[in-house]
């Protein structure tokens, strides 16, 4: 019968990969501004990914929509995922491409005061890059939560956000507590705000 790994071990890799995102902390300081600006411009956050990663889009558009922390009332803040349902998703990949998924709802409801969150864990899925073009094109700015050194995507991404490791199970709990992270730094943002 094969060992089980060690859970300490584990533990210990995922808050590595949880200190490394210490490397990009401008980009995130970054990420905050960003966010926070585009949302008191009446923009909306479209957030996007794969698999897991589509799950992680969901529950952080799920923190905008209702709310991050328990004790915090605030209004309800726009986020959206892009291809959420199974109609959208195989109409778009049998009458067009995989490929596709996210670019057409982007294209459909994007402007340019929002801004697109993609996750990705290799940073090549061709769909998550397809969208990216398509942003780029619109002039319409883009955060990556990224891994495995960021793949592609870290070229057209203009905010990168790099977790340093190859274990696309670590790279996903480090993508979750950043997403928290920034959400409940722009949430203190608004929070603060003085109303006049």
């Amino acid at each position: 019968m094969k060992k089980l790994n060690s859970l300490r071990l584990s533990i210990d890799n995922s808050n590595k990969c949880k200190l490394s995102l210490l490397n990009v902390e401008q980009d995130i300081i970054k990420a905050i501004k960003l966010i926070y600006s585009s949302l008191k411009k009446k923009g909306k956050i479209i957030i996007c990914g794969n698999g897991g990663s589509a799950a992680d889009a969901q529950h952080l558009a799920a923190e905008f929509i209702v709310r991050l922390r328990p004790k915090i009332n605030r209004r309800p803040l726009p986020a959206i995922v892009l291809a959420p349902d199974s109609s959208s998703i195989t109409a778009c990949g049998n009458d067009y491409d995989f490929k596709e998924i996210f670019s057409r709802p982007f294209i459909a409801l994007a402007k340019k005061e929002d801004i697109l969150i993609v996750i990705s864990t290799s940073g090549n899925s061709k769909n998550i890059l397809n969208v990216l073009r398509i942003a780029k094109s619109m002039k319409i700015k883009t955060i990556g939560f990224l891994g495995c050194k960021g793949g592609t995507a870290k070229k057209m991404c203009d905010i990168k956000l790099v977790v340093d490791s190859n274990e696309t199970a670590r790279i996903q709990e480090s993508h979750i507590f950043l997403g928290h992270y920034i959400f409940e730094q722009v949430e203190n943002l608004i929070m603060n705000e003085v109303v006049i």
